[in-house]
């Protein structure tokens, strides 16, 4: 009778876990869109969406998001395009070539990366990074996407690196002797085999990597700069959607007003982009399982 009474106290806890979290996201959702209703009362949702000015601090006021999608998008494409190839090279390395004993040692410490504050990653753009690449571009401003996508991608390198290499670990030694027993190389089998039977992990590792790119707010403010441009020039001055609202929400725009209410416009196109990829994450993932089942 105990035995049964603790299994039904644990499946009672486990779906009250569940459902806290389903009842979390619903009530972000629908702070979201409550206050966002303010916003579209004053705002049509096409001048939202296609207009190429933000400047709703100004006293000539544009509402079109364009700017801050083009600066979280520009970001994050500088964040991936470092990170990938050299998070993939070393969970390959990790999972192929090196020592068991190493890569005890040296994945914890690649996993600190993801440990570091934020805050530190934006001065370390700003103070390092920024004046690093002006010797390569003489014309780079101060403030600039490419400095703080490439911190960025410094810090998910863990995140796509421990992850794929999960992944790759995970795949069954057999497939790996039967390679070897083709007669292919090490190099071969890792590129040819494993990869593409771990790529659903690897997929899932890379969507996340960028759902947290999307999301990062402190490297961005500090070393991006706050100025909502239209471009894709990765050596000027960008602002993202998170640095927007952490802009406005330093208190000095009065609340209620359609300036304040811009953050949870903003928020919920934010909240929009980072669904639409955990969504085509977890599609990607079951179709990728199924085709290797």
């Amino acid at each position: 009778m105990s035995k049964k009474i603790s299994e039904k106290i644990i499946e009672s806890g486990l779906k009250a876990s569940a459902l806290l979290t389903v009842l979390t996201t619903v009530g972000i959702l629908w702070v979201l869109i409550s206050e966002s209703i303010g916003f579209f009362e004053h705002v049509s949702i096409w001048e939202f969406i296609s207009g190429t000015q933000w400047t709703p601090l100004f006293e000539s006021k544009h509402f079109g998001i364009l700017p801050l999608l083009a600066g979280t998008f520009l970001t994050t494409f500088i964040a991936i395009a470092f990170a990938l190839p050299v998070g993939l090279a070393i969970a390959v390395y990790l999972s192929e070539y090196a020592r068991p004993s190493f890569r005890r040692t040296i994945k914890p410490l690649l996993e600190l990366l993801a440990a570091v504050p934020t805050v530190v990653y934006g001065y370390f753009a700003l103070t390092t990074i920024t004046p690093a690449l002006k010797y390569l571009i003489p014309e780079l401003q101060g403030f600039n996407s490419l400095s703080a996508g490439l911190v960025m991608g410094i810090m998910i390198i863990p995140l796509i690196s421990s992850l794929s290499e999960d992944a790759m670990q995970a795949v069954p030694k057999p497939l790996r002797e039967a390679s070897f027993g083709m007669g292919a190389t090490r190099f071969q089998t890792s590129f040819k085999v494993i990869i593409p039977a771990a790529f659903s992990g690897i997929v899932v590792s890379v969507i996340l990597a960028i759902s947290r790119a999307i999301g990062e707010t402190m490297i961005v403010a500090i070393a991006a700069g706050q100025q909502p441009n239209l471009t894709l020039d990765p050596t000027v001055a960008v602002e993202t959607i998170t640095t927007y609202i952490v802009q406005v929400s330093l208190g000095d725009v009065p609340h209620g007003s359609i300036e304040y209410q811009t953050i949870f416009a903003a928020g919920i196109t934010l909240f929009i982009f980072t669904f639409a990829l955990n969504t085509i994450s977890y599609w990607l993932k079951k179709r990728f399982r199924q085709a290797y089942e």
